[in-house]
């Protein structure tokens, strides 16, 4: 997940480090941008993802989704609720929700949405005020969700913890700072993706 102007260097060579490395999904993810920029920034994304086969996503915002050509719109608690974001954009956009507890998440399972997010497993300031819902939360959402439904663990996720999130049940990620703000975009993601595709520790031994 990316803001429409982030930190420290350009969007377009942002994305492209990220996607270079591996990333295969982008999401633009912006409350403070107004609709001009957001529409901009989704160009530059959309751009993206087309060079590199990747999906985009946008936050919040079906009719902004649906202006970007964007693959799928991702909503919080707080949001348009899944079905009404489903009339809305019929079955042409991918539908994302953000689940923090276990009722969220089985709430999640029958409202239709395509793919769920589960955390933020560690405390992180891109999700201020929002207590961690910890590696428990995760370990319930393999065992509850498993294959039936894509989900992705998010939240303070890095080179540092991203096995013990593995270890817990996850199989996808979503980050923000750890490629954001690392010195080595390109690395940073190619080295997430490395350890997503060896696994929790002592997968296949």
């Amino acid at each position: 997940m990316v803001e429409s102007e982030p930190p420290g260097r350009p969007l377009a060579k942002l994305l492209e480090a990220a996607l270079v490395g591996g990333v295969d999904m982008l999401q633009l993810r912006d409350k403070q941008a107004g609709d001009e920029r957001l529409l901009e920034a989704a160009g530059v994304f959309r751009r993206a993802c087309d060079a590199h086969g990747a999906l985009f996503w946008l936050n919040d915002r079906p009719d902004l989704a649906l202006a970007a050509g964007a693959d799928g719109v991702h909503v919080g608690q707080d949001d348009v609720p899944v079905e009404r974001v489903r009339r809305q954009v019929g079955e042409d956009l991918l539908v994302g929700l953000s689940t923090h507890t276990q009722d969220q998440l089985e709430a999640g399972l029958r409202s239709g949405a395509d793919q769920l997010s589960v955390g933020p497993v560690y405390e992180t300031p891109t999700k201020e005020g929002r207590p961690a819902a910890g590696l428990d939360y995760v370990r319930y959402a393999a065992r509850t969700a498993g294959a039936e439904r894509p989900w992705f663990a998010i939240g303070g996720i890095d080179r540092h913890n991203v096995r013990d999130v593995l270890g817990a049940g996850a199989r996808r990620i979503a980050v923000v700072r750890a490629i954001r703000d690392a010195g080595d975009p390109r690395a940073a993601a190619a080295g997430l993706r490395a350890a997503l595709e060896r696994g929790p520790v002592g997968a296949g031994r």
